[in-house]
């Protein structure tokens, strides 16, 4: 898995709708709520520290609207106050719910051995990820421990659905009328440089339902090379897992060959300790 940063900006307001129709959201949300999420989505890794006007612009909000959110989110201990004037990071309470959603999830037990044992075997980076609007989040995160050519992403971490093998393997694993849905919506929040996203993402979405796995060579981060299978849990909730690190190091022969069987076999294991499932690959007929 590549190096991943997330160097999107949080869509415009006008374009809000369309991922939270892809999300499957009812029309009778609370818009204020809504905001006030959209604002805590705007920081990241790569800009942790951002003030009322990159807020304002990044989620097409109003200004004024924005300043009477972050104060809201100030009083709430979900934003604090950074050392420059102007200028917040997220605070304690955001963590207080994370360590809550990730204290929940029982497949990060059953999976970390085995990535771990994977991550030191191979001298792969292993991931587990789930989606959450239009990326994807890792949820666990296991690194070599004596390499140092691995990416360095941790839990938090963020992937793009459609160039990235985390996103393409969920992507492959949903029912057909939601994976149109969303790739709908992906394609308007991508604009312009969708076409050139498109071709190498649907190629990939229809390996991985073939053969059970698919691959983004340097599409993401063109230093990195990965695979990834998808993991459906009991609840029908599509995960993904990824393995991968340095392109010159794991090659596309090396990822279908070694890593890809390999986390197939671990996404099998997973799914049995949690009464889950792994997608069975259909491949295509042969002619005639």
């Amino acid at each position: 898995m590549s190096t991943e940063k997330n160097d999107t900006s949080f869509p415009p307001a006008d374009l809000q709708q369309q991922q939270a129709d892809a999300r499957g959201e009812r029309s009778d949300t609370v818009s204020a709520l809504e905001r006030g999420i959209s604002v805590l989505r705007c920081f990241s890794e790569d800009r942790p520290v951002l003030g009322h006007a990159d807020l304002a612009r990044m989620t097409g909000i109003p200004r004024a609207t924005v300043n009477r959110l972050v104060a809201t989110l100030l009083s709430l201990g979900m934003l604090k106050p950074a050392q420059a004037p102007d200028r917040f990071m997220l605070g304690p309470g955001v963590v207080s719910l994370s360590r809550v959603f990730l204290g929940s999830l029982d497949v990060r037990a059953a999976a970390r051995p085995s990535m771990q044992a994977m991550a030191e075997e191979v001298g792969a980076s292993v991931y587990l990820a789930v989606r959450d609007g239009m990326e994807m989040v890792l949820i666990e995160a296991c690194r070599p421990r004596s390499s140092m050519l691995s990416a360095r992403l941790d839990v938090g971490s963020r992937a793009p659905l459609a160039n990235s093998a985390l996103g393409r393997a969920y992507l492959s694993a949903l029912p057909e009328a939601q994976r149109n849905q969303l790739i709908d919506s992906m394609r308007l929040l991508r604009g312009p440089e969708w076409d050139s996203i498109a071709p190498g993402m649907n190629r990939a979405i229809g390996e991985s339902k073939r053969l059970g796995y698919c691959l983004s060579l340097g599409e993401f981060h063109r230093e990195i090379n990965s695979v990834s299978v998808p993991l459906i849990g009991p609840d029908g909730e599509v995960m993904a897992l990824n393995g991968g690190g340095a392109a010159f190091v794991f090659t596309e022969e090396r990822l279908r060959n070694e890593l890809a069987p390999r986390l197939h076999d671990i996404a099998l294991s997973i799914a049995r300790d949690i009464g889950g499932h792994v997608p069975t690959p259909t491949p295509t007929p042969s002619p005639g």
